[in-house]
């Protein structure tokens, strides 16, 4: 007799599969919360960007040790030049909360306060990335060697080749970021001040923990009804030794409720005068000096002297990848992990449609593939996602609440967050490849 088990269950492995799969989500959530960990501890808290990302823990390890890198390991250029450059990159975007961010940070690694008043008021060599920053950001297309040259030639205030690279790189990982930030409506609920909790505690979460420092938050206080001493049940069998423990152990609890207070006390001061002292610096317009200067179509007409760059004539993995990396040691690697990552995560999306939104990002920055048949652009991408990639990717400062696509109604939240990060490494990567040209072209003339 021929037994058909095509609908025949198998309990023991059906339960083997549940178990499986119920061990990589919680390897999953281990690994982020690992992440996470570290983040405490290098930073003091967990700031709203990684808390978006963390649906894609892969793509966020990768995330997180190359900005740790760019910010904070060895490298030509000290600290605070580094934070105050991702100020000016942040700024021309209008982005308060990267721009809050790191400005809290400039002043923790010992950054003059005065710098924060604005531009101006800024070193001299600092003041010189001014034009490089506002070209990448909005026009990457018109980065030439003659900007390359002026920075590495300009007397006492002229910049090493190393120096520029690394600026260059964090220029452009914080343009990105600011893609991100909009794409994700992070940033809209910025600035606010700080909530406050009735009874005088900090707030349990801030999204901006990572800049006031608020590290070790204690939990709230007990409700009045737990502050209200219980009525004791004293009867023939309870001695006087247990009244004893009683009353002390009242009394502690006492004590620490009182200790509690005035930690939270101590805490809630801090933290407003921190607030008043950060929020005055969270006005990105301090650190732009031509606010005119924005995103215009990439004009592609025999009249315009700016040509197309193709990707065959300079590419990442040809060019762009051992310059960066000779230059400015290891960020070439840390940088292309980055880039395999985030078109490499599990996704719903297909892989076709992940490769048009990543050349419809490059292509609207002037940056074409021969190789590439861009008819699929239109066939795989629905007008209102091209809309939304395009405002996202080109002007988030201009697009305060971009409009989500109809198609992503379906989409769970990872999902969104998986095309707001190819958006973000696509024109990373665009930026990184005018910059890194520009300078070849100079290494070699």
């Amino acid at each position: 007799m021929i037994i058909c088990t095509n609908k025949m269950e198998y309990p023991l492995r059906t339960q083997c599969q549940r178990v499986q799969k119920q061990m990589m989500v919680n390897g999953e959530k281990e690994r982020v919360s690992l992440l996470f960990m570290k983040a405490l501890v290098s930073r003091g808290s967990v700031d709203a960007v990684s808390q978006q990302m963390a649906s894609h823990p892969q793509y966020l390890e990768s995330f997180l040790r190359t900005q740790h890198y760019i910010l904070h390991m060895d490298g030509p250029l000290p600290l605070p030049y580094r934070h105050y450059i991702a100020i000016m990159a942040s700024a021309q975007h209008h982005c308060n909360y990267l721009v809050f961010l790191h400005s809290a940070q400039f002043l923790r690694v010992g950054g003059d306060p005065m710098w924060l008043e604005g531009l101006e008021v800024a070193p001299p060599r600092l003041r010189l990335l001014d034009h490089i920053n506002k070209v990448l950001a909005h026009q990457p297309w018109l980065t030439a060697c003659s900007d390359i040259q002026t920075l590495l030639k300009s007397g006492e205030q002229c910049w090493s080749l190393a120096e520029l690279v690394q600026a260059v790189v964090i220029l452009a990982h914080c343009h990105s970021l600011c893609s991100f930030v909009v794409g994700c409506d992070t940033d809209s609920e910025f600035p606010v001040p700080l909530s406050k909790s009735p009874n005088g505690t900090p707030p349990t979460f801030c999204p901006f923990d990572a800049a006031n420092g608020n590290t070790n938050v204690p939990q709230s206080l007990a409700s009045p009804s737990e502050h209200i001493t219980q009525p004791w049940s004293l009867d023939s069998n309870c001695d006087m030794m247990c009244l004893k423990e009683r009353i002390q152990k009242s009394q502690e609890e006492r004590e620490k409720r009182e200790e509690r207070l005035l930690q939270a006390q101590t805490l809630q001061q801090t933290d407003m005068e921190e607030e008043e002292e950060m929020i005055c610096f969270a006005d990105p317009t301090r650190f732009i000096t031509d606010p005119d200067f924005c995103y215009h179509e990439f004009a592609r007409t025999e009249e315009d002297h700016f040509q197309v760059f193709r990707i065959q004539d300079y590419s990442w993995e040809d060019h762009g990848f051992s310059l960066v990396n000779r230059l400015y040691s290891d960020i070439g690697h840390l940088l292309d992990d980055r880039f395999r990552s985030v078109t490499t995560l599990p996704s719903l999306h297909s892989p076709d449609l992940k490769r048009a939104i990543w050349n419809y990002i490059h292509c609207v920055l002037g940056i074409r593939y021969d190789d590439y048949n861009y008819g699929e652009v239109n066939q795989l991408l629905q007008r209102d996602l091209k809309l939304y990639i395009k405002a996202v990717a080109c002007f988030p400062d201009a697009t305060k609440n971009p409009v989500c696509p109809l198609s992503w109604a379906p989409l769970k939240s990872s999902e969104r967050i998986h095309v707001n990060l190819l958006i973000m490494e696509a024109r990373l990567q665009a930026e990184l490849l005018y910059a890194l040209r520009a300078i070849t072209q100079y290494m070699i003339t």
